[in-house]
């Protein structure tokens, strides 16, 4: 069981950034890849990035790409994703999610853990 609480989230404006941060409850956050999620209101859940349980490998949907970061430090089981050049389009309330699986990352239904989720409010 892994218990994930996300913080970081706020209003920011255009072009500023933000880092949420989530941290994982238990002793073998390694063992698992984690993700990023948002979800606007009115719309789908989407994929953000992933990383693996290493933290060799990232991976980002396109319309992130350059803008985030996500990290990991599994010496204190707690990933982070660091977001520049903020847009409006990327209010949404951000969930990290925690996985077993290897591959299909950017699926949510690979992911078996998540976090309550966090705001994010960009102003134009």
């Amino acid at each position: 069981q892994v218990q994930l609480v996300e913080s970081g989230g706020g209003l920011v404006q255009a072009g500023g950034s933000l880092r949420l941060s989530c941290a994982a409850s238990g002793r073998t956050f390694s063992s698992y890849a984690m993700g990023w999620f948002r979800q606007a209101p009115g719309k789908e859940r989407e994929f953000v990035a992933a990383i693996t349980r290493s933290g060799g490998s990232t991976y980002y949907a396109d319309s992130v790409k350059g803008r985030f970061t996500i990290s990991r430090d599994n010496a204190k089981n707690t990933v982070y994703l660091q977001m520049n050049s903020l847009k409006p389009e990327d209010t949404a309330v951000y969930y990290c999610a925690a996985t077993n699986t290897y591959g299909f990352y950017s699926r949510g239904r690979a992911y078996d853990y998540w976090g309550q989720g966090t705001q994010v409010t960009v102003s134009s």
